[in-house]
């Protein structure tokens, strides 16, 4: 049987900054791509969707981004490739250990935003993900965009990968996410995206 595993960015709200109903989510989702801080969300909340996600059976998912609060982790940051990689472990460090404290363990990775898209065509960057993905979790699914670079980088460093598909985003003609300030990045009507899907 064919199935689809629908996942959603979760764990990002702050009592200043709620930007999802994650208790909704996780009644339709079957992955949670769970913030890990850097880009969104709080440990205290972080660690309720954990939980919640738990409760519900969710597959859950570390979501690390560049350190990029202020802009969600969605400004391209120039960073080198020790920093990239030590800002990555720690973020997946904080959510296994959230995690296994509620009895749990994270399945999978899916980076977050300008980090998600820069490891699509950066080989570099890419290197420096899966390199902390490795030191962390070697057992670490690496969920990633189709086609994208990082997905070939991971596997012939041995690490098991799933691309990925979106369903209420737009593409150029390379395979590349349209950017988010561009018109038309985002695809609303849910039928237009069911269609899509299709």
């Amino acid at each position: 049987m064919t199935s689809i595993d629908l996942n959603s960015d979760l764990g990002e709200n702050t009592h200043d900054r709620v930007v999802s109903d994650d208790e909704s989510m996780l009644a339709i989702v079957t992955s949670a791509n769970t913030s890990c801080g850097f880009h969104a969300g709080s440990p205290e909340g972080i660690r309720r969707t954990v939980a919640a996600a738990i409760d519900r059976g969710v597959s859950i998912g570390a979501h690390p981004s560049y350190w990029d609060y202020e802009n969600f982790g969605r400004t391209a940051v120039d960073v080198d490739s020790a920093t990239l990689q030590a800002h990555v472990e720690y973020q997946l460090g904080a959510l296994s250990g959230l995690t296994s404290a509620l009895g749990s363990r994270v399945t999978y990775v899916k980076p977050h935003g300008a980090l998600y898209n820069a490891i699509a065509h950066d080989e570099r960057q890419a290197r420096d993900v899966v390199a902390a993905i490795k030191s962390i979790g070697p057992g670490l699914v690496l969920l990633g965009l189709a086609g994208g670079v990082v997905l070939r980088v991971a596997q012939r460093a041995g690490l098991q990968v799933a691309a990925e598909a979106f369903a209420d985003r737009a593409y150029q003609s390379d395979g590349q996410l349209v950017s988010r300030s561009l018109p038309g990045a985002v695809l609303n009507d849910p039928e237009d995206v069911a269609t899509r899907m299709l």
